[in-house]
């Protein structure tokens, strides 16, 4: 069992959301456990912006090869780490009601016309194989149900973004009023925590299902760039 972990909070493993993903993580464990589990983790904030010649491959008939240092080759690599995990499981905070500047780099780097979808008459056609991804939010304030007291643009936005390249099954889970701190910090997270190890006793067998049955394809991409 294969699974990618993304990480976005500037506060790296030391951040809610990181040490929330941890039980999505273990949560996945148990349900494969069968097979083992092998952690992938990514860095978001460790990302490059692409840069001129990513963005000149986006806009030329095919892609070209380029600097094997610059942000096109980068994209090759992550899109690749993407297409060969079982699970995704995104850790990030939720900044100014939408995505840290982290994540965006990352889906920047991964919606990519030519590899990761296709333009049609219909719009566009993400190509990857469907796999469930998990996102694991941290908020300091409130974003959802009768007490919400922020708009969420994160969650419709993932939506999208990653519908648009075939992830469609995505599971959200999240500790919200994390600026409280105390005992309304504490109640938070033992609430989402009692959601995920409900989720995962309820979806054990599905899940392994659905990692068995996954294609597993070679490289996404040409073997004679550099």
């Amino acid at each position: 069992m294969s699974v990618l972990r993304l990480t976005c909070s500037p506060r790296g493993a030391e951040s809610e959301s990181h040490r929330l993903s941890q039980f999505v993580v273990d949560g996945l464990a148990r349900a494969d456990a069968a097979r083992g589990r092998d952690l992938v983790e990514i860095d978001a904030n460790r990302l490059p912006h692409v840069d001129a010649e990513y963005a000149w491959a986006l806009g030329s008939p095919s892609d070209p090869d380029g600097d094997p240092a610059g942000s096109l080759h980068q994209s090759d690599r992550l899109i690749q780490s993407l297409a060969d995990a079982d699970y995704v499981v995104i850790a990030t905070p939720m900044h100014n009601y939408t995505v840290p500047s982290a994540l965006k780099v990352w889906i920047d780097h991964v919606v990519r016309v030519r590899s990761t979808f296709t333009v049609t008459r219909e719009g566009k056609i993400g190509v990857l194989a469907d796999k469930p991804v998990f996102v694991a939010v941290s908020s300091g304030g409130l974003f959802s149900g009768g007490e919400a007291r922020q708009p969420d643009f994160l969650t419709p936005y993932l939506k999208v973004a990653l519908a648009t390249i075939g992830l469609k099954r995505l599971t959200f889970f999240s500790v919200e009023g994390t600026a409280m701190g105390g005992q309304a910090l504490e109640a938070a997270r033992l609430r989402t925590q009692a959601e995920i190890a409900a989720y995962f006793a309820d979806a054990a067998d599905t899940l392994a299902e659905v990692a068995v049955q996954a294609p597993r394809g070679g490289s996404l991409f040409s073997t004679d760039r550099p």
